[in-house]
């Protein structure tokens, strides 16, 4: 019971200082519309809305879920705030699931936007809703996980974006968001695979027109793997770092 207590506390908390603020909802919603107008200039039908739409959904979650996170841990480490909790009686894995929380549900919230205007507006099809929430889900925690991985090792702001962009635009061009992996040079493919946000963006391509290039189970099961690698490493950097 304390520890559901002290779960939702902290998560009310970052909720309150931090994702609901204005312009991080506006953010939210401005980021992935952006996107979405940028390809109804270049393409105005269904069948290739379907193309850049699991592309769309996935950027929209990388970029609000690592910003987001790096920014406020990055934050709460400087003020000395984490360190107050990290002295609270809980433990260190449920601190860190509170924590990521917020940032999860922060990227679930930027994928409705491209969502709801490829599907009311444009028609685009859906081949499988159960995973289509499904990969959202999975890829706002491996997002939010590696942007916990990033913030670790960053002591400000202006590190832990600068660290987040070294990792997330290789990924627009590695993970198959835009340009099919296929596509690629042969000897950059394998970099590709190393990605967690590859796995994810499979899972987006199954859900909307099936034209995934690995196995569903092959593909939740990798997320999975990297979620629970992002989680321990973190996990071991923060007792490392972080407590003397």
């Amino acid at each position: 019971m304390k520890s559901a207590i002290a779960f939702f506390s902290i998560l009310s908390k970052d909720m309150k200082n931090y994702y609901l603020k204005p312009p991080n909802i506006s953010w939210g919603i401005i980021f992935p519309f952006a996107w979405m107008l940028m390809m109804v200039i270049r393409t105005k039908t269904a069948f290739q809305i379907n193309e850049v739409f699991p592309g769309i959904v996935a950027m929209s979650i990388l970029f609000g879920t690592t910003s987001m996170l790096a920014v406020t841990i990055t934050f709460e480490r400087k003020s000395r705030s984490f360190e107050r909790l990290l002295l609270a009686p809980i433990s260190i894995e449920l601190l860190i699931l509170a924590k990521i929380t917020g940032a999860i549900m922060f990227g679930m919230f930027n994928s409705i936007i491209p969502v709801l205007v490829s599907v009311l507006y444009f028609k685009a099809a859906v081949a499988n809703v159960f995973v289509l929430i499904i990969g959202i889900g999975l890829l706002s925690i491996v997002s939010t996980l590696l942007g916990l991985y990033i913030s670790v090792a960053a002591k400000e702001v202006f590190e832990a974006q600068t660290y987040s962009n070294f990792f997330r635009f290789p990924m627009i061009f590695l993970c198959g968001l835009f340009v099919p992996i296929s596509a690629l040079p042969v000897f950059i493919r394998p970099l590709s695979y190393l990605l967690p946000v590859t796995y994810g963006v499979d899972l987006l391509r199954f859900s909307i027109s099936g034209s995934n290039s690995l196995p569903v189970v092959l593909d939740l099961i990798i997320v999975l793997f990297f979620c629970l690698l992002l989680f321990y490493i973190s996990k071991f950097n923060i007792k490392k770092k972080w407590i003397r």
